[in-house]
């Protein structure tokens, strides 16, 4: 365009002419002014996407897209440089963090929390107005795998044995020769009836392992149906379902309508060699109901990955409730491709389109 420029000045006037060279100046300047113009433009198109520090993210894979990427500690306040930030990827960000960026990151429209339910997010205070994705489908491989080893510790009780292990004595109780697949012990997987009380993603991962070793397994969720082979029932069923149940596996998410739903009145239609294991989230646990149900024997044991309160006090009776196993919120904490989440949501919501795994606030 410049050399275009300079040649309709030479076509008009001799090189040698003093105005030939004056007029260069101002060509310049023109389009110096109109680049900076379009790139200016341009800047004010890319959107701006802040991704946490807190775990390790491929950004190569998120680059392309159109959007300036920036890395933020998830324990600060977020950089004044980063306020004008158009999305927002959250992952174990402290309640000061969240609240401080819904209270100065104005411009924010999209949030993609990696984890399955951002009930943080939700309680930062973010306008309706934003978009709010989970992380559901992040951690169905690492949970299921959890749920399946505190299962199997339950059967085989390679709790108690390790208690016996650190007193320097021999569990006879625990070896030996044994009674195979008693029906008044949960003690095996093979014909073993367990119910998961939660049937979404999770659940769907974890039910064809337990099937391959030779469980009977049944769902429960909000709407009856068939899942990939697996019959799910209505809650409305789960006064049938309970007392036919060795192991009942808890997936629910946290919220009002799940609060203390596991109560005395239930706890008491479980056989009373049942266990219960819960990888959902504590508050659908009556924690005191299920404490007195194990004092006064009237179930096998519970394995508890969440709590109502975490860390669990140390006033907690959980901590010494008998065939009690405590383990510290840790079936999750390692969102799978979680890049290809991001991508996938990140392309639709450039080109305005219905992004995945939206949830209502």
């Amino acid at each position: 365009m410049l050399l275009k420029r300079l040649g309709v000045v030479s076509r008009h006037l001799p090189q040698s002419s003093p105005l030939f060279f004056s007029s260069i100046p101002r060509i310049f300047s023109r389009d110096i002014a109109s680049t900076s113009t379009r790139n200016s433009n341009s800047n004010e198109n890319i959107m701006k996407l802040l991704y946490p520090t807190s775990l390790v993210l491929d950004t190569k894979l998120l680059e392309g897209f159109g959007a300036e990427l920036h890395p933020y500690n998830v324990k600060e306040p977020i950089p004044d440089q980063h306020t004008d930030a158009d999305i927002l990827i959250t992952w174990v960000n402290s309640a000061a963090n969240l609240s401080d960026a819904a209270r100065r990151l104005t411009k924010v429209r999209w949030i993609q929390s990696l984890a399955a339910g951002p009930n943080d997010v939700l309680a930062a205070g973010f306008p309706s107005s934003v978009i709010v994705t989970t992380g559901s489908g992040l951690h169905d491989r690492t949970v299921a795998e959890h749920a399946m080893g505190l299962l199997l510790t339950a059967a085989r009780r390679f709790d108690e044995m390790r208690e016996f292990q650190l007193q320097r004595k021999w569990p006879g109780h625990l070896g030996g020769a044994k009674p195979d697949r008693p029906k008044d012990r949960f003690t095996t997987l093979r014909d073993a009836k367990i119910l998961i009380w939660g049937y979404g993603n999770i659940a769907k991962t974890l039910a064809p392992h337990l099937t391959a070793w030779g469980a009977t397994v049944k769902g429960v969720a909000r709407s009856a149906g068939v899942r990939e082979g697996v019959e799910v029932y209505a809650e409305d069923k789960l006064p049938e379902l309970l007392p036919q149940t060795d192991a009942l596996v808890m997936i629910l998410p946290g919220s009002e309508s799940t609060k203390d739903v596991l109560n005395a009145e239930r706890l008491k239609l479980l056989p009373k060699h049942a266990w219960v294991v819960n990888v959902g989230r504590g508050t659908s646990i009556d924690e005191e109901a299920l404490a007195d149900a194990l004092e006064k024997g009237e179930l096998g044991g519970a394995a508890l990955d969440v709590f109502k309160t975490e860390p669990l006090p140390e006033s907690s009776r959980l901590w010494t409730t008998p065939n009690v196993l405590v383990s510290p919120h840790a079936a999750g904490g390692r969102p799978q491709d979680a890049e290809a989440l991001i991508a996938y949501n990140l392309r639709r919501f450039l080109a305005g389109q219905e992004l995945k795994n939206v949830v209502d606030h």
